[in-house]
């Protein structure tokens, strides 16, 4: 790991969900603490696991890793900084304006934009020296899968910008109250993470095609904002010994042609190889040795007996039940990399096979479902949110609206005010609304984004209801929220790995759902090692290690299951999608 023999004092470690950015990150920090040094290690994922991994609970403040000395770690909760934020804001205006005033500003200060704005001025401290950053020799972030981190490290340049640019008194309305007294500190954030000898952008990727485009694509735009400073580490890299065995050749086989496949971009960034492992990475231990000199664990295990089969019904099984239906909204969701573009076009793509009208849609930024589904399909309508597209119609339609019913001053403060970046989240939250409710009419199978994007957009809609219910009380009709807690109207599919971090994150996920009145519809178990039988020794232990999570699924969590074996074809095609539909 060369990065880390001359470390730079703050590292970003990004990448697709799923590809062990968190296994990575804490590896890096457990190493440069056992050398001396005082790291802090911070999750800007809003679906955050370090507790899980580092095995230690963990809030808004440093903890100390105590087996670790010199280790301490932390999780941004956009929850408490939005909420310490707007108290922060109020209390300037709490007995100097007037009460209805105060309520009304609280009010603006409700939306998600403010849990976002309130995240990036937590995040933007640790670049700055703030709140004892200054005390650690190096910061290291875990941050969210790439679409939400894109957001995040965009935020502080975007933010920036405006402030220069506009100065009229949309400034000072809503959660964009007390960026004006920060702008000094943001254009040092942006400033920081274009500094090469201090900031380093670690892409972490798996072999596998998605990851690897996604990583390119990472690499490329941050590169826009000045993070020339970067490192490849590709993770889970697997060769068997068992030629003979069908899964374990089929798994090496497509991380070899991903690899040879790599975008031209990747293969030019100092790269870093690590092996898969038999075993999940959770503990000090686990992530000790992640890190250290590798040796080829097969070696010295004996090949194994493929796992005894297991008593869970297949995904066809859903289908079956989801193909009587002729309007309504299917939502796939879960963390990052567990599959949930391929499950939602697996099933949207076998619905449109049998003849039912399917619209296929995603509101995650770093959509694939063009890549996963290759071509088009007759009866399946497929569609994405793009948040640059949004915000722009939005953006005119409101301009348009306002030209002819407001003076030349009011439009001008109209117009700044639609080029803050609260607009994206208005746009995509709308866009999100308006596929809701054509749901009433069509099938509609939506690809959601990582847990904790999806998580920002949730929010949005409660604000939204809860702003709906003030206004009209018992005549509202119908607002998203209303719709996604009609079991008859919403299914939620809450997709799964059978690991523990996926298990914890989408139980998780479940919790926050159920608080929201919200219940998941069933989980979807998907790419089981354990269902598709291999004797390879690595894949057997993962193999093994599988059949406890599905069992505290099946015991603890859901009340219906579905299990997705893992396919020794890459699910890529209309074919190929729908053989993983019905389970060959």
């Amino acid at each position: 790991m060369s990065f880390l023999n001359a470390a730079t004092r703050y590292l970003f470690f990004a990448g697709k969900g799923g590809v062990g950015k968190t296994s990575i990150a804490c590896a890096a920090a457990v190493t440069l603490a056992d050398r001396g040094q005082r790291v802090l290690l911070v999750s800007t994922d809003p679906a955050s696991n370090l507790d899980a991994v580092l095995g230690v609970p963990l809030s808004s403040h440093p903890t100390a890793i105590g087996v670790v000395p010199g280790l301490f770690a932390l999780n941004i909760d956009p929850h408490v900084a939005a909420a310490a934020y707007r108290a922060r804001l109020l209390s300037v205006y709490r007995g100097v304006v007037p009460a209805p005033e105060v309520a009304t500003i609280e009010e603006k200060l409700a939306g998600a934009c403010t849990m976002q704005i309130a995240a990036f001025d937590e995040f933007s401290r640790f670049l700055t020296e703030e709140d004892g950053a200054k005390d650690f020799t190096h910061i290291l972030f875990d941050t969210a899968p790439t679409g939400h981190t894109l957001r995040l490290l965009q935020l502080p340049a975007a933010w920036t910008e405006f402030l220069e640019r506009y100065t009229a008194t949309a400034l000072y309305t809503g959660p964009r109250l007390g960026l004006r007294a920060h702008q000094a500190r943001y254009a040092a954030a942006v400033a920081t993470l274009a500094n090469a000898e201090r900031t380093t952008l670690v892409l972490v990727t798996r072999p596998q095609p998605t990851a690897l485009r996604e990583a390119a694509r990472t690499s490329v735009e941050l590169a826009s904002l000045g993070i020339h400073n970067q490192c490849l580490i590709v993770n889970g890299v697997f060769q068997t010994t068992l030629r003979d065995d069908a899964v374990a050749v089929a798994f090496e086989q497509r991380g070899q042609q991903a690899l040879a496949a790599m975008p031209e971009s990747l293969r030019l960034l100092p790269q870093t190889t690590v092996l898969l492992r038999g075993h999940n990475i959770v503990g000090i231990p686990a992530l000790r040795e992640l890190l250290a000199e590798q040796q080829r664990q097969a070696l010295d295990m004996k090949t194994g007996a493929p796992v005894a089969s297991l008593q869970v019904p297949p995904l066809a099984d859903l289908i079956e039940e989801l193909a009587a239906l002729r309007h309504g909204l299917v939502m796939v969701m879960g963390k990052g990399g567990v599959g949930k573009t391929t499950i939602a076009a697996a099933i949207a793509s076998e619905l449109a096979g049998r003849g039912v009208p399917v619209h296929l849609t995603t509101t995650d930024p770093a959509a694939h479902l063009a890549m996963t589904l290759e071509t088009a399909l007759p009866g399946l309508k497929v569609s994405r949110i793009d948040p640059k597209a949004e915000t722009e119609t939005y953006r005119q339609r409101a301009l348009t609206s306002a030209k002819s019913r407001v003076s030349a001053e009011e439009f001008a403060f109209i117009e700044e005010d639609l080029r803050s970046p609260c607009t994206e989240e208005i746009a995509v939250f709308l866009a999100f609304a308006r596929i809701v409710a054509s749901a009433r009419q069509e099938l509609v199978v939506m690809d959601t984004a990582p847990t904790g994007h999806t998580l920002l957009l949730l929010d949005a809609t409660g604000a939204y209801h809860q702003d709906m219910v003030r206004k009209f009380g018992r005549k509202v009709v119908a607002t998203p929220l209303m719709r996604l807690r009609d079991p008859a109207y919403t299914k939620i599919l809450l997709v799964t790995l059978p690991e523990p971090t996926p298990v914890l994150e989408a139980a998780q996920l479940q919790a926050d759902l159920r608080q929201a009145g919200i219940e998941p519809f069933a989980w979807v178990i998907n790419a089981s090692l354990a269902a598709a039988g291999t004797r390879d020794p690595v894949l057997v232990q993962r193999a093994s290690a599988e059949r406890e999570y599905i069992r505290i699924v099946q015991a603890q969590h859901a009340q219906r299951v579905v299990i997705v074996p893992w396919a020794t074809e890459e699910p890529i095609g209309p074919e190929r999608l729908r053989r993983l539909a019905q389970g060959g």
